[in-house]
């Protein structure tokens, strides 16, 4: 049965990909972007079954107004896919005020923004589906990566809570992992001015691991958009969507970290109960 899909930050990456396979599958997607010329080979190829508006997530006030016009002139919308984002690159100290607000407000509030208008239209509608686009890095961290861990870590909390939250009007949300992934997400990666005194430290390891090619990217990005779409069909409805080999090892091998440096506090958890 056809569905028609909300996605946002749909001219690259990962959205134009989904984009691309839900309209040769006979879907219909509602699209946005930042520039409406972006599509335009698409509309030409797939006519009305592609919807098209100019959004920028950081504005509140036109992702409430374009998410509404879509309900209102499509109808009904089974899933929306909060894809719009991107990453910095470099230590904390050397990214600006201004590049620090700008990935907190695209990443973690835009997306918050999009839920939070999407969700009454979806209850009123009986139910849905939200996938939020996150990352292994919302569940991992690598230096150099700072900024744009807490914009994920961010929306995996939120998404975590809401989804408890919305258990009762039949609306399941599903956070999306993908380890890195063959797309354009490096390229359009932000990177502040570098400091000497990070040369050759962790940061800049990684940050010269990405520019030699030696950071491994072995996630295909068209099966990343294919278990998506299976998942959807197939009605699951889990939490997490972890994908990629290296997602897979790096969020397992964390969590196994963390269970054990909190067991090993347990004492000292347990004694700062009040006296019974």
């Amino acid at each position: 049965m056809n569905k028609t899909w909300f996605i946002t930050g749909t001219s690259a990456g990962l959205g134009r990909l989904l984009t691309e396979r839900l309209l040769a599958r006979g879907d219909r997607v509602a699209a946005t972007v930042r520039r409406l010329e972006a599509l335009d080979d698409l509309v030409d190829t797939y006519g009305d079954r592609l919807w098209v508006a100019k959004l920028d997530v950081t504005d509140a006030a036109a992702v409430h107004s374009v998410v509404d016009r879509a309900f209102a002139e499509l109808g009904r919308i089974d899933v929306i896919v909060s894809n719009a984002g991107y990453g910095v690159l470099g230590a904390a100290e050397e990214a600006s005020d201004e590049q620090i607000r700008h990935v907190i407000n695209t990443n973690l509030v835009g997306s918050i923004s999009l839920i939070r208008a999407a969700i009454p239209r979806l209850r009123e509608q009986g139910g849905g589906r939200v996938l939020q686009i996150s990352s292994e890095g919302g569940q991992i961290a690598y230096p150099g990566f700072s900024l744009y861990h807490a914009s994920k870590w961010g929306i995996e909390g939120f998404v975590e809570s809401m989804a408890k939250e919305l258990v009762p009007f039949g609306i399941a949300l599903t956070l999306v992992e993908p380890g890195p992934t063959a797309t354009n997400f490096v390229s359009g990666v932000v990177r502040p001015p570098t400091m000497a005194v990070y040369d050759a430290t962790p940061a800049d390891d990684v940050r010269r691991g990405i520019d030699s090619g030696a950071f491994p990217v072995t996630g295909d990005a068209g099966k990343v958009v294919d278990r998506m779409i299976e998942m959807i069909e197939e009605g699951a409805t889990p939490l997490r969507l972890t994908l990629g080999a290296s997602a897979f090892d790096g969020v397992h091998a964390a969590l196994q970290q963390r269970i054990e440096a909190l067991e090993a506090q347990k004492a000292i958890a347990y004694s700062v109960e009040l006296d019974k």
